[in-house]
């Protein structure tokens, strides 16, 4: 693969935030063509005027993804030209690790090359993208953009590129390229004034941005994107976070599509300075296609909260999952457990070259310590150690539901490099919280088990990263025993479990979170019980108190799936009806207030200072219990 091509950009060199545009031609003979290319950071293809294809996956260098794309449809006999505008992010985040700027191609024709990225080919900086601004949406998410309509057809004439040195290893894209849909017609579009429209998709959706526009004058038009409204409008700003681009408007009609940012979001917020005719601002869908399984489910609620769970599920699925396609568009390994699992469940062939994919992503993310990234792929130095845990799990889950173990021993060294970091973080028995820079000890969103992200931890054990420890454990050695491979930890393992019972269980019957503190979660019991820390009648009772102790603090709904496991795991006769009245309860009260897609906890849009998600993966759990518990069913086909 690219055997003549050569990584190029700009020959004035590289800033983040930047626009590039490449041009290059080949004469074609009416035989299936090809282009296959890869970038640093997003790019837009374009052959002979016509927009092909868009988006990078996520990568690193050493796992550098190239997509192989069929131009066939967009040629002339004779020559043709391709134009590949490619933004360089070249700043850290948690979806993004800083690379040099770059560009590779080739197009094909069968074994005959037509077209290869050189210094030859032909580039200019974007006279149309507004450069090295650097407004971030979210630290998560990334760059929003600029765009100046009044310069298109403008700009320098492209000159030679330059050659970088980038030392990648090539891999093909591993799961199909999104599609676009028809747009999302706009449900409502209300005029404030002459200058100031507000759009209703009437339901979350994700896609590519569209604005179109007539203008009298030449002006700065912003748009906003949100979930919901508040005193009236979107919310554009909160704190460091920007929800809107800006748009340049032209004189007369303006269509506009842009191509490398994706916006999850229901409201459309449109400010101009002089009065404009708003046409239509909205979203293209580009989505990764499922097949959702047909299922029989009797009661209309259950009904409505399963239909809507596989909704928010597609919804969080780009070219890897996502937590929350609005706010941060990353791949965590706890949420990605998730939307596996439920995936598993819902979609024909339980969605497993997609969780495959997502898999190996996290997989590929290389840190010295030998825990994951919060994300992946990530530039921040930021680790949650317990998602490492759940990356785990999330293997050994894969295995069950698809039967491939062969993932699993390619990554068997890098899980067993998990557990041996969280071994070296002993004392007297049990694993400590770690509490080196860029380290968070967080659990759940709920009481006693969300850590202090930022703020200094002393290095002491807790129930939480002990418990899961030992789950990890469990799912180790299932790995173990499917690929043929011993497993060396059950002394520890043992010594941990009864470490667990011997510092955390308290004279009150239940489990604390801290030694010598009354920290007491239902999720931490639940963590105690899945781990076999008490087991019989003993994990009953705590059972018994997880469902009936008000004092216990309640999990949040991505952890709901650890308690309803506890539970159902230790008794599901006796516990059946409780799990089941306890989702309901949660689900009904988002789907009573309006929810398309679920939340990211149940104080909804009110969380995290006015900046929690009305759409978010992991709070799909409901299709896992309700496959679980019979209350779906396969439909026969025909």
């Amino acid at each position: 693969m690219f055997e003549k091509s050569k990584w190029i950009w700009l020959a004035a060199g590289e800033h983040p935030d930047s626009y590039a545009e490449f041009y290059d031609s080949f004469e074609v003979n009416g035989k299936e063509t090809v282009i296959r290319l890869s970038c640093d950071s997003d790019y837009t293809l374009w052959v002979n005027g016509c927009y092909v294809s868009s988006n990078q996956y996520g990568d690193f260098e050493h796992y550098k993804i190239y997509d192989s794309l069929d131009i066939t449809p967009y040629l002339t006999r004779g020559k043709n030209g391709i134009k590949i505008l490619v933004h360089y992010w070249g700043v850290n985040t948690s979806r993004y690790r800083v690379a040099r700027a770059g560009l590779i191609y080739e197009v094909a024709s069968g074994d005959t090359v037509l077209a290869v990225s050189s210094e030859k080919t032909r580039s200019r900086p974007s006279p149309v993208y507004a450069q090295g601004k650097q407004i971030m949406v979210s630290e998560q998410l990334g760059f929003t953009f600029s765009y100046d309509a009044t310069k298109e057809g403008t700009g320098d004439e492209p000159t030679l590129s330059a050659v970088v040195e980038k030392d990648c290893t090539f891999y093909p894209r591993p799961i199909a390229k999104a599609v676009l849909r028809d747009r999302i017609p706009m449900t409502s579009c209300k005029k404030i004034d002459d200058c100031h429209y507000l759009v209703d998709l009437g339901r979350e959706v994700v896609g590519l941005p569209v604005l179109e526009l007539s203008s009298k004058t030449e002006q700065a038009v912003t748009v906003a994107w949100g979930e919901h409204i508040l005193d009236g409008s979107v919310r554009m700003l909160l704190g460091r976070r920007h929800f809107h681009y800006e748009y340049t408007a032209k004189i007369g009609e303006n269509r506009f599509t842009e191509y490398m940012l994706r916006l999850g979001c229901r409201y459309i917020e449109v400010f101009a300075k002089e009065p404009i005719e708003l046409t239509y601002a909205g979203v293209l869908p580009q989505c990764y296609e499922t097949q959702t399984l047909p299922v029989l489910i009797e009661d209309e609620l259950d009904r409505r909260i399963y239909d809507t769970c596989v909704n928010t599920l597609n919804l969080c699925m780009m070219e890897h999952y996502v937590d929350c396609p609005w706010r941060e568009q990353c791949l965590y390994a706890f949420d990605s457990r998730n939307q596996m699992l439920c995936g598993y469940y819902a979609f024909e062939g339980g969605n497993a070259t997609y969780a495959r994919a997502n898999l190996r992503l996290i997989g590929m993310d290389r840190r010295p310590d030998r825990l994951l990234s919060i994300c992946a792929p990530c530039g921040v130095s930021l680790a949650i150690p317990s998602f490492s845990l759940h990356y785990i799990t999330e293997m050994r889950e894969y295995i069950d539901h698809t039967g491939d173990t062969t993932l699993a021993v390619e990554l068997f060294d890098k899980m067993q490099g998990i557990l041996e970091e969280f071994l070296d973080n002993r004392e007297n028995g049990l694993i400590k919280k770690f509490t080196t820079p860029g380290m968070w000890n967080f659990y759940d969103w709920s009481p006693f088990m969300s850590g202090r992200l930022g703020k200094s931890e002393a290095p002491i054990p807790d129930l939480g990263v002990n418990a899961l420890f030992v789950i990890a454990l469990d799912h180790f050695q299932a790995i173990c025993e499917r690929v043929g491979r011993a497993f060396p930890y059950a002394a520890e393992r043992d010594a941990i479990r009864e470490g667990i019972r011997r510092e955390f269980l308290c004279e009150n019957g239940v489990f604390t979170m801290h030694k010598e503190q009354e920290h007491y979660s239902a999720l931490a019991n639940a963590l105690a019980v899945l781990a076999g820390a008490v087991t019989g009648e003993q994990a009953e009772r705590i059972c018994d108190r997880i469902v009936s102790d008000e004092s216990l603090a309640d999990c949040s709904l991505s952890m709901k799936v650890m308690e309803y496991e506890a539970l159902l795991g230790t008794n599901a006769e006796k516990y059946k009806d409780f799990v089941l009245s306890d989702l309901r309860k949660n689900y009904k009260y988002m789907l009573d207030a309006g929810a398309d897609t679920f939340w990211e906890t149940l104080e909804g849009a009110d969380a995290f200072g006015k900046a929690g998600s009305l759409c978010h993966g992991w709070s799909a759990v409901p299709i896992y219990i309700f496959h679980r518990l019979g209350i779906a069913k396969y439909m026969k086909k025909g």
